[in-house]
């Protein structure tokens, strides 16, 4: 049994416990939970290099003090550079986007935008701490080293035969040329040296000044499509959150080109046929869930693309008559057909809560297990390939166009439930992010589970995500082999994998009550912890 953390002045849970170390020893010095976030923020892409960098992308939802204002998006989506166009690969004799490689690496890298934003941000809610404060144990960490987890072990046998011929990769993450075990000393003393210059010039550095004309050397020499002119034209987009009202509260997701609506999507569905009448993970719970998975991937990928793209707005896609349709077409006893989902994609989520009650849940991307693979050869930095997910059809939502933001799995969510309980939640791992989410927020909300009793509980996936290709629903061992049998009996193909396996995401949650008492729950499925004081 995993009891739930518990704090009563401010809390942080990430995926790695060194993040949420770090976050909560900005807050315990009198830092936000914005200015913490982006401690824990920099130094997760140090210690868990193999989800996600500085090199990707990021999205923020901040739920301000209650009385305070408005939830606050913030967007760190880096578009397609000007050079990427169905054209230009299609010259190279090319049929689809390689997911690896140089021209895998087709898109600006937008998290230290959003980092420069928040900062901006956590300013107008108080904060006051120096960038010099907020990256010095991401510093450290890569000047002096960290022990490498299984986590990153296991990436990086998995996945070397298709990344040791991308430039930089095995140089920077193998030890003396070879594969890195669980608990050697792994040391970036390159990061180190591009972190420090963005303390010494400003977070705007990296897109407009001297570490920009180090990246755009290091993006041209390795021959990625990204440009000086690319990065210069890059800035992160507060935003209005997308909102559900929910029976038991109301409820915020990020805005496209995420799946946020998706995410809010199945909530609205579950809430419509009757899921807090059935038996918590009971087959009939699952199905239901999986269900209204299917519904919501169908909306997505109809709708859902770089906003300046889309025909819909995303917020009148959660509208009561839209969801009232799709939750007509949820049949209670058999499997709606179900083809292919969107795929894999490696991601932290993180959660923070100060002393203020100021909530913020973050989200920070590569996509793939090690992005491009391409470690730019001055500044150390691993570039995400988020934009491999764009098609070269110009007719597909997702067809590629230069300045185009690519789609996104990734979507931190939170809640300001009727009770007066405030809730940031989240996960990593492609299609599974939307029905992780509700996984976490159905248990312990719709039906009182302990909140780390809904983090730990055996969970579920349709679809592709992290470390597996099949569209299969795999439910992990710990469900009753009666409940998996009753999913197939309902025309569902179940595959069964380990009691808690990682390709069921790293979720984590922070709730804070009304009285301000604080909990907090990380995955057993990841190297994470809860931090607390």
């Amino acid at each position: 049994m995993q009891n739930t953390a518990r704090a009563t002045r401010a809390i942080a849970v990430a995926p790695h416990h060194l993040a949420a170390q770090s976050a909560l020893a900005v807050m315990r010095e009198g830092g936000n939970a914005i200015e913490a976030m982006i401690a824990a923020a920099s130094t997760i892409a140090v210690v868990y290099p193999h989800m996600n960098g500085i090199g990707g992308d990021s999205f923020w939802l901040i739920v301000p003090p209650a009385g305070k204002g408005a939830p606050i998006a913030i967007d760190a989506c880096g578009p397609a550079a000007l050079a990427a166009s169905i054209e230009a690969y299609k010259s190279r004799g090319l049929s689809a986007i390689p997911m690896r490689g140089p021209l895998a690496a087709n898109t600006v890298a937008g998290t230290i935008g959003g980092w420069q934003l928040a900062q901006e941000i956590a300013g107008e809610m108080g904060g006051r701490l120096p960038l010099e404060r907020l990256l010095v144990d991401a510093i450290a960490y890569a000047e002096d080293g960290i022990a490498i987890t299984v986590s990153q072990q296991n990436a990086t046998r998995n996945k070397l035969g298709e990344l040791e011929a991308q430039p930089g990769f095995c140089d920077t993450f193998l030890i003396d040329g070879k594969l890195p075990e669980a608990g050697q000393r792994f040391r970036q003393p390159r990061m180190a040296h591009t972190l420090s210059m963005m303390v010494r010039d400003g977070l705007d550095s990296y897109y407009r000044g001297p570490l920009a004309s180090e990246i755009a050397a290091d993006l041209k020499q390795v021959g990625s499509l990204v440009s000086n002119a690319d990065l210069a034209g890059f800035h992160a987009e507060r935003k209005t959150p997308l909102h559900l009202k929910h029976s038991t509260g109301d409820l915020y997701n990020m805005t496209p080109p995420t799946q946020g609506a998706v995410s809010l999507a199945i909530l609205g569905l579950l809430d419509r046929v009757g899921l807090n009448k059935v038996q918590a993970d009971s087959a009939d719970y699952v199905h239901l869930v999986v269900e209204a998975t299917k519904q919501a991937f169908r909306m997505r990928d109809q709708h859902i693309t770089d906003p300046a793209h889309m025909e819909r707005d995303a917020q009148d896609l959660l509208g009561a008559a839209e969801l009232d349709a799709m939750a007509k077409n949820i049949d209670a006893e058999k499997a709606a057909p179900w083809g292919k989902g969107k795929g894999p994609g490696d991601t932290i989520w993180m959660g923070t809560i100060d002393q203020d009650g100021l909530a913020v849940s973050f989200i920070q991307s590569i996509y793939h297990e090690f992005g491009s693979g391409v470690v730019l050869p001055r500044t150390g930095i691993n570039w995400q390939n988020r934009g491999a997910s764009f098609s070269l059809d110009e007719s597909k939502l997702l067809s590629l166009k230069p300045g185009k933001k690519p789609f996104h799995t990734l979507n931190p969510a939170a809640a300001v439930l009727s009770d007066g309980r405030r809730m940031v939640y989240g996960t990593m791992g492609g299609d599974g992010q939307p029905q992780t989410q509700a996984a976490v927020f159905t248990r312990h909300v719709v039906f009182g589970q302990p909140l780390q009793t809904a983090v730990n509980a055996p969970r579920w996936l349709l679809g592709r995500t992290w470390g597996q290709s099949s569209d299969s629903l795999k439910v992990e061992s710990r469900f009753p082999q009666a409940v998996v049998e009753e999913l197939r009996r309902r025309g569902h193909e179940v595959d069964v994998l380990l009691d808690y396996d990682e390709t069921m995401g790293h979720a984590g949650a922070l709730v804070q009550h009304p009285d301000g008492t604080l909990e907090g729950a990380a995955d057993p499925r990841s190297d994470g912890g809860v931090a607390g004081y």
